[in-house]
């Protein structure tokens, strides 16, 4: 990380009032509790934006599938060098309470990440929050659709207790 530059926490979502609770918009969720409630929210480059210090927290308003043309508009506005980029999604092939951190890797099927990783290259770092697999709950929901199903009010309590441990992960 180079502490002379501002550095991009980018949560993927889905723009939207009835996105709001989908497991795709967990990217969101983790924007939003990092930012804080007294965030100010602008429209910027194809985001909403909060900038705060050196920080600035963005939640791309292309929906999921071109999240890469919003960061990439970001990190070249800003001058954001790639190691300064954290971009926070859903994972189903993590187990739902959990969260992974890493660099790079590949996509894993999820179109955020490939149209992040088609804009900028795959060496970022990634913050990775399960939302579990259908199979895991013995569901016939096919994967796509399962991402864009809301979140019952048990496993948003799961999600919101993991998104509180992201700021003392290393």
């Amino acid at each position: 990380m180079d502490d002379t530059k501002p550095i991009l926490i980018a949560g993927l979502g889905n723009p939207g009032a009835a996105y709001a609770r989908n497991r795709h918009n967990v990217g969101f969720m983790a924007v939003d509790a990092l930012a804080g409630r007294d965030a100010d929210w602008k429209k910027e480059k194809n985001s909403l934006i909060s900038k705060q210090s050196k920080i600035i927290f963005a939640k791309p308003q292309t929906f999921m599938n071109l999240s890469g043309g919003a960061v990439q508009s970001l990190m070249t506005f800003y001058k954001i060098p790639l190691e300064n980029v954290i971009v926070i999604h859903d994972d189903m092939d993590i187990k739902l309470g959990d969260v992974r951190t890493k660099v790079g890797g590949g996509s894993a099927g999820h179109n955020g990440i490939k149209s992040i990783d088609a804009a900028i290259g795959p060496e970022y770092q990634r913050i990775r929050i399960g939302v579990g697999h259908p199979r895991d709950f013995d569901s016939p929901i096919p994967p796509r659709d399962w991402v864009l199903d809301n979140f019952s009010d048990e496993e948003l309590k799961l999600v919101n207790d993991v998104i509180k441990k992201i700021p003392d992960m290393d």
